[in-house]
């Protein structure tokens, strides 16, 4: 393998085992990582209920997180102290408090002092209803009078029984402690708890603590910190997730690129390859050099990209830890795995890609094989041919499907779109070669008749090897435009739906945990009857398409006229009681109405409610309607909705005074804070999109260099025959200009047809956002760096003053 060529295929590998390794450091993460026990750290073990919805079908096991905390039944704790070894069992209870001045604060039960180093410095429990124990550096003393808004009421006058300090006041900002039945009231169910803390001697048997608690989870050892931080649980299946389909991208992307690295180095070294066989060399001895070859670059270049992805997978999970992404608790792991799979995973990819590329040259009759290097295919193989329209017909299958059933079953039909067409343009790259320079070839010829003669002409004898780098260029600009214009088309849906869905004149908001239920009945009684809407946030799990799906979902209560989400069949009027349910389009269809659906809520509760109505608007309202009871009594914080919807012009600032933490807002202001939040959590999707195009860029770059630095013997002959220096480097601009002009228009069009399938099936049309100065910056790279990889080695090799050579 020559140098030139060697040292691009290494930092192809090299890349794309880095990034294929900075994933796989994220899916250890995901699979290694558990929330800190801190609280339970002195617990054997802890009973709580699952976090996750399981199915089973045909033998295939789908699972989902709840975000909403299950509770489990006070009662089970009296099974729970029969076990053997079993000391204690704390109910563990917690809920938002916000004080006077606005400031939010977590309230305990007081059993819950047993499981930390908390002391009692003054005073005795709580007690009595409204007594609560306070931090002793909170300023406070025995017998002061706090106001606290709890469990949903409004601000109440609370005595101060008792000061603590330890180091759960102050680690966990400082507690508010209730009288434990007081805490249970509050947290909206009174029966339940969070968990079952379980403190006990060495002899307690896990085993047996299950038969004591069947149906529940008893989590020990590092268990006990994903039931503590239930977000934690959550967020590791989603990053799962979000690392499997990912990586598959990413090794499809190294895949195409590799691929055509190495057939092109092998297609340089052709007269060598045929020499060998001309002398006798067996076709498994020529692929055994090539593939021998490619293991001396692969495995070092391999090895240093998965060391590097190390350090890269730390830089991905700071940056998604920063912007919210991923919870505090998910912490980073790091170990060897990432880079053994990094460097099995290149190194297979390259041995694989290189012994098919050695397939054609190996296979020559020894008689035809000198005479078979003068000249490269000009016909695709069958195989190819048949393959290439075979992944061109599915991905326009793929459009149909989701233009004709749109929601799910349009946005998994997405996900094979973009992929089956580069697919399809890989191998029919010959085809579009010739394409593009029967297109673009007499423009280029009009202003430049020499330099565009040799141009087209030597296109038209080597479209084989522009297919390999028309690929890549295509592959970075339709993968990396259709997927960043998805994201924002998204959260611009998100606005626009939003925004033309609430007609409220105010919206009432909390910076804490939520509006307190209470502030609900004070606004109606303030704007009169039929003014205010409650609305409560959550997600459900509901089986789309076969597969179970997180969905966003909203409880409502009040005057319904506040609020607009595009019903199209049946009626929101019937969301009521706790059987009925109002589907987006997005997961429904308009034949949907009348009949029933399985979901579950968001603390994993089963319900089979009736569709009432079917409506356009999921992106700005959710996609699952459900009545506010229903919501409520299946949540993490009970006590409080997310916001409120007020019409009318009625003065609302006695009520906020009353309730701290709480302000009021425009409708056109709220929905630019939903489009930041829908903002936020396109976030892994867009760092996965960056890091897969910038990939791909440099993988454009090298396919160019490379292809460039093959074609000495053909710039040194168009030298000998006569062709001044300017005259073959204008050609090659202008081939370049062709090249990248085809391969852009690829791009383009695979990009337009996958954002024009996701705004007519999921989004609209309307919605679709497209920004013309992104594209100019994406185009403007891909041909900045695409004409700098060519020119900057054909300058090199021109450069020469000795009389050129056919070597």
């Amino acid at each position: 393998m020559r140098r030139g060529i060697a040292a691009g295929v290494a930092a192809a590998l090299l890349c794309a085992a880095a990034l294929t390794g900075a994933f796989g450091v994220l899916l250890e993460s995901a699979l290694r990582a558990h929330g800190s026990a801190d609280r339970y750290e002195r617990a054997v073990a802890v009973v709580a209920a699952s976090q996750r919805v399981e199915t089973v079908r045909d033998d295939q096991t789908d699972a989902r997180p709840l975000v909403e905390r299950a509770r489990v039944p006070v009662s089970v704790a009296d099974r729970i102290r029969t076990v053997p070894g079993v000391t204690e069992v704390v109910a563990d209870v917690s809920l938002p408090v916000v004080t006077a001045n606005g400031a939010v604060r977590t309230g305990r039960g007081w059993d819950a002092t047993a499981l930390t180093e908390v002391e009692l410095r003054a005073g005795r429990a709580p007690r009595a209803e409204h007594e609560v124990a306070v931090d002793s550096g909170s300023g406070r003393a025995v017998g002061d009078t706090v106001r606290l808004q709890a469990g949903g009421r409004a601000p109440e006058p609370y005595r101060v029984s008792g000061l603590v300090a330890g180091r759960s006041a102050a680690g966990q900002g400082h507690d508010v402690w209730f009288g434990q039945r007081t805490a249970q009231a509050l947290s909206g169910r009174p029966e339940h708890a969070d968990a079952l803390v379980v403190l006990g001697t060495k002899e307690t048997s896990a085993q047996s603590l299950r038969a004591a608690a069947p149906g529940l989870v008893v989590a020990t050892g590092a268990g006990r910190g994903d039931v503590e931080n239930p977000e934690v649980a959550a967020a590791r299946l989603d990053l799962i997730g979000l690392c499997a389909s990912i990586g598959g991208v990413a090794l499809l992307v190294v895949l195409l690129i590799v691929t055509g690295l190495l057939d092109m180095s092998v297609r340089d070294r052709t007269r060598e390859l045929a020499v060998l066989r001309a002398i006798g060399a067996t076709p498994r001895q020529v692929r055994r050099v090539i593939v021998r070859e490619t293991l001396k670059v692969a495995v070092p270049a391999s090895l240093l990209g998965g060391l590097l992805s190390l350090g890269l997978g730390t830089l991905l999970h700071r940056f998604m830890a920063e912007q919210g992404v991923l919870p505090p608790g998910l912490g980073l792991v790091l170990g060897p795995l990432p880079v053994v799979g990094a460097l099995a995973l290149a190194v297979l990819t390259a041995v694989g890609s290189a012994w098919l590329a050695a397939r054609r040259v190996s296979g020559i009759r020894p008689a035809k094989a000198v005479s078979e290097t003068s000249t490269e295919p000009t016909r695709l193989p069958r195989w190819r041919m048949v393959t290439g329209l075979v992944f061109l017909v599915v991905g326009l299958s793929s459009a149909a499907t989701a233009f004709a059933f749109g929601g799910q079953v349009a946005t998994a039909a997405m996900g094979g779109l973009v992929l089956s067409l580069i697919w399809a343009a890989a191998l029919l790259g010959p085809w579009i070669a010739r394409a593009g320079i029967v297109v673009l070839g007499p423009v280029m010829r009009l202003p430049f008749p020499v330099p565009g003669r040799l141009a087209t002409d030597t296109a038209t004898a080597a479209a084989v090897r522009l297919a390999s780098v028309i690929t890549p260029i295509a592959l970075a600009l339709s993968f990396g435009a259709s997927q960043l214009f998805v994201q924002t088309t998204a959260v611009n849906a998100t606005r626009t739906q939003a925004a033309a869905g609430l007609h409220a004149d105010h919206v009432l908001v909390s910076n804490g945990p939520g509006v307190p239920r209470a502030m609900y009945r004070a606004a109606k009684k303030t704007a009169g009857p039929g003014s205010v809407t409650a609305v409560k946030r959550t997600t459900v799990v509901m089986p789309v398409a076969d597969q179970l799906q997180s969905l966003p979902a909203q409880g409502m209560k009040g005057a319904l006229s506040n609020l607009d989400p595009g019903v199209k069949a049946g009626s929101l009027k019937g969301l009521r009681g706790k059987n009925t349910v109002a589907l987006s389009s997005n997961v429904g269809s308009t034949s949907d109405v009348g009949s029933t659906v399985s979901l579950w809520l968001g603390d994993g509760t089963l319900v089979r409610p009736e569709v009432v109505a079917v409506y356009d608007r999921g992106q700005g309202f959710g996609d699952v309607l459900l009545p506010h009871d229903v919501v409520a009594a299946h949540v993490t914080d009970a006590g409080h909705d997310d916001y409120l919807l007020v019409k009318g012009e009625a003065d609302l600032r006695p009520v906020l005074d009353r309730f701290p933490g709480t302000h009021a807002t425009s409708a056109g202001q709220y929905s630019a804070a939903l489009t930041e939040k829908a903002r936020q959590e396109s976030v892994p999707g867009l760092i996965a999109v960056a890091a897969i195009s910038l990939f791909t860029l440099i993988g454009v770059m090298t396919t160019l260099a490379v292809a460039t630095a093959s074609r000495r013997r053909e710039l040194a002959l168009l030298r000998l025959i006569g062709a001044t220096r300017g005259q073959v480097l204008a050609m090659l601009r202008l081939e370049t200009c062709l090249v990248l002009g085809t391969g852009a228009a690829v791009g383009s069009l695979v990009a337009a047809v996958t954002l024009l399938t996701f705004g007519g099936a999921v989004t609209g049309l309307s919605a679709l956002s497209v920004s013309p100065s992104v594209c100019a910056a994406v185009l403007g790279t891909v041909f900045l760096s695409g004409t700098a990889a060519v020119m900057v080695p054909a300058r090199r090799l021109l450069r020469r003053r000795r009389s050129p050579r056919i070597t």
